[in-house]
């Protein structure tokens, strides 16, 4: 189906690249191109698989999306909320200092929420206790192997396969992949649950958390970058993450490195929104002193 179009007059400032950067994984992510203003991304919805292609106009205060698929009706409908439209960034109020000159500077910075769990939670799963280059290049194999062709025109991008494709794949497949047996498993449960997860999209923030923990392998910070972009959540914090605390806690405090202990206490004061504050910090320049050993890429295929 389609080409289907919509032109949404923004009714607020929007940064796209901000909103819609974390559904972006790197230059070769299969199933998304970005270009400065423009974004393509594929996406497996209840109504089926759709290609979606956002684009930024300024100069009207515009934005133009195109769908293609069984599901262009559905992600044109969604067009707001994917981009916002239901975060509250007013919620926040801050005192006078980095914090709130981040938040003046940024007007359109708000969270995404596409309503898709395992849109997320499978790309979280990948990134566990692994560097960025292994998990993406792990989820390109799995998912140009396995995926299906994006409706529309665009023949290099894929749709990430169904709960009962990535059921599917065999065990060599995985090895092949570079993603060890502990995360696939992890992956195959969720799967295995798709139906009962995807509910956590229309839950509150624990009642969402909790959902998704109920899988053995998925834990807070796999919780956390799911639901910051499926639900939008302006308080799930990145717990666990390698190095998050540590550029939270010297932004606040000048200490080179802090405990996940430490950096929640920090972000007490900011109960509902701390995930927001997070990116705010980041914004105004949030970043630890590097020293000490790296996370090292592991080649599980050689094992």
């Amino acid at each position: 189906m389609g080409p289907l179009g919509r032109t949404w007059r923004l009714p607020f400032p929007l940064d796209l690249a901000h909103v819609i950067g974390p559904l972006h994984r790197g230059a070769r992510d299969p199933v998304s191109a970005w270009s400065p203003g423009e974004l393509w991304r594929t996406f497996r919805t209840p109504a089926g698989t759709g290609t979606l292609r956002i684009t930024a106009r300024p100069a009207t205060g515009e934005i133009h999306a195109t769908a293609w698929g069984e599901a262009a009706d559905w992600l044109l409908e969604r067009l707001p909320t994917l981009l916002g439209a239901t975060d509250t960034p007013e919620q926040l109020v801050l005192p006078p200092g980095p914090l709130r000159e981040a938040q003046r500077r940024n007007p359109g910075l708000r969270l995404c929420a596409t309503g898709l769990v395992l849109d997320s939670l499978i790309p979280a799963i990948m990134e566990q206790k692994v560097t960025v280059l292994e998990a993406r290049r792990g989820m390109r194999y799995l998912v140009r192997r396995h995926g299906t062709p994006a409706p529309g025109p665009r023949p290099d991008l894929r749709v990430m396969p169904s709960a009962r494709q990535w059921a599917a794949i065999p065990s060599w497949e995985w090895h092949k992949a570079g993603v060890d047996p502990k995360r696939a498993a992890t992956i195959l449960r969720a799967v295995r649950l798709a139906p009962r997860l995807e509910e956590a999209s229309t839950m509150a923030g624990k009642q969402a958390f909790e959902r998704l923990m109920t899988v053995p392998g998925i834990g807070i910070w796999t919780a956390a970058e799911t639901l910051q972009r499926s639900n939008g959540d302006p308080d799930a914090v990145s717990v666990g993450d390698y190095h998050l605390a540590n550029h939270i806690g010297h932004f606040f405090t000048g200490r080179a490195r802090s405990t996940d202990e430490q950096m929640l206490e920090l972000l007490a004061p900011y109960a509902g929104q701390r995930h927001r504050v997070c990116k705010l910090a980041f914004l105004a320049g949030a970043s630890a002193p590097r020293f000490g050993p790296r996370l090292s890429p592991n080649d599980h295929r050689k094992r």
